[in-house]
């Protein structure tokens, strides 16, 4: 949808605040190309000099906390409510929901924290968290931690990389990429192993109805 033309067009008129918007709207769970932006900004300021590395670290790291406190919002507030009333129609049932809020409560800043750098995991982690009641000061500090560590290592990576990378720029997206893959077919592997396990401890901690046990 955005070709990499487009983007450099957005740097141009927009700077900083072109970065910081498409971070933010990624963050909070609508899936525009927010890394892409930021790759494309590094490698833009890299071998124009337009843009100053540190101002681009700073602005993505604040857009990714802010978007995913919007996102982390927005699913506390109406995410679980949305999911009880849509989530049978994409095989969302209760005990699978049960299932989600025990991982969040087991593993909610992994998920939180790692979610990040895994490019769909980036866009729903926080709307997840919130609606899964994951704890918000637990969140906010690994949200803010992967953030800020996220957009340290595409800024400065890309930037000091600069036009020589920009060249195996698709050879380097398409291996983080596939990193990413490999994660996410793992997690979703185990999980469907376990998931009768994962069921039967979720039914244990949360027996009976799940509104019961999640707070309005």
């Amino acid at each position: 949808m955005f070709s990499s033309h487009t983007l450099h067009d957005l740097l141009n008129s927009y700077g900083y605040a072109a970065v910081f918007g498409f971070v933010m709207v990624e963050s909070l769970g609508i899936p525009l190309p927010g890394e892409t932006m930021l790759i494309t900004a590094s490698l833009y300021a890299g071998s124009s000099h337009h843009l100053d590395v540190v101002a681009i670290w700073l602005v993505a790291s604040a857009a990714a906390v802010v978007g995913d406190n919007i996102g982390f919002a927005i699913g506390r507030f109406g995410g679980y409510a949305l999911l009880r009333r849509h989530g049978a129609k994409v095989h969302l049932d209760e005990a699978k929901m049960k299932v989600g809020k025990l991982v969040f409560e087991r593993q909610g800043p992994k998920v939180v924290f790692f979610g990040r750098f895994v490019s769909v995991l980036r866009t729903y982690a926080a709307f997840l968290a919130g609606a899964n009641r994951m704890e918000y000061r637990r969140f906010l500090a690994f949200n803010a931690a992967g953030g800020v560590i996220w957009s340290a290592l595409y800024v400065f990576g890309f930037y000091y990389a600069g036009s020589t990378l920009s060249g195996v720029r698709g050879t380097f997206e398409l291996v983080l990429g596939a990193g990413a893959a490999v994660i996410v077919v793992a997690a979703l592997w185990w999980i469907r192993g376990h998931v009768r396990r994962l069921e039967a401890e979720a039914e244990l901690a949360y027996p009976g109805p799940l509104d019961a046990h999640t707070p309005s």
